[in-house]
């Protein structure tokens, strides 16, 4: 099955205060790329149905996906400090033959990291594959065995996140899909666009022969043989429902409805 071809779609509302989806950033500056990551997305299924890291992932690296941006949030750099409270010299990476990590030498008594977030984000996931599977999904997603964050553990994700089943292809549930951004945010941009009933969003399509790769594709999650391939992917704008009902005495909008910058809250 292809993101073309109709099938079960799941779609998912990633929203929260903070969301970190990192692909290739590690050690003292860990990045956030500006929209959710194929390994983030297989990761929160694998935590809801109760996989540990050492599984097999063939199943869920085999779902197209599908990223719909409806509000981009604004990025956050958290500054970090690591100290031992006792005084101590921090560990290096180096280790004993017993195993165990060895002192930093000269000694490093503080180190210094830099985390990057997405600030009040909302994206639209869409996951379609074979019923099966797409099925159990939806139903670990509403009883999960761990749980669910956005991107990072610290980063939990407001309700409702599971916005359950759709029919037909990745791209159709996508455009069906209600934007997601808050009440006041379609309010304000209604008011700037005669009442719209219908927004340009962009988003980020699974497909064979998109020009775009994304290397985030992941083959193990195991602490030890981490692993990650490639997909292609190919972008859009997809127009969806605002909710609003338009006015009929407001002149046309020069742009037809499509505004980057008013995503950006500008």
């Amino acid at each position: 099955m292809t993101s073309r071809e109709p099938g079960p779609v799941l779609l998912l509302r990633l929203a929260g205060p903070l969301q970190s989806w990192g692909d290739r950033s590690a050690y003292n500056r860990r990045e956030t790329r500006p929209e959710p990551t194929k390994s983030g997305i297989i990761g929160l299924l694998a935590a809801a149905a109760g996989r540990p890291r050492q599984a097999n992932l063939d199943d869920l690296a085999g779902l197209d996906l599908g990223i719909r941006i409806d509000r981009p949030g604004s990025l956050l750099r958290d500054y970090h400090t690591v100290s031992d409270y006792r005084g101590r010299p921090l560990p290096s990476a180096a280790v004993t033959a017993k195993g165990r990590q060895k002192p930093t030498s000269p000694a490093k008594h503080t180190h210094i990291t830099q985390r990057y977030y997405l600030q009040d984000a909302v994206f639209l996931a869409a996951v379609t594959g074979p019923e099966p599977l797409v099925t159990a999904l939806d139903h670990a997603l509403r009883h999960p065995a761990f749980p669910l964050a956005l991107g990072r553990r610290s980063c939990t994700p407001a309700q409702p996140m599971n916005l359950g089943l759709r029919t037909g292809t990745l791209e159709e549930a996508l455009r069906e899909a209600p934007w997601q951004a808050p009440r006041r945010i379609i309010k304000r941009w209604g008011r700037e666009h005669g009442n719209a009933d219908r927004i340009d969003l962009p988003a980020t399509l699974d497909d064979p022969t998109g020009e775009d790769v994304r290397d985030d594709v992941p083959v193990s999650f195991a602490p030890k043989n981490r692993a990650y391939t490639t997909r292609h992917v190919r972008h859009a704008y997809l127009s969806a429902p605002t909710g609003l009902i338009p006015d009929p005495t407001a002149p046309p909008t020069a742009n037809g409805g499509h505004d980057p910058f008013a995503l950006l809250g500008w």
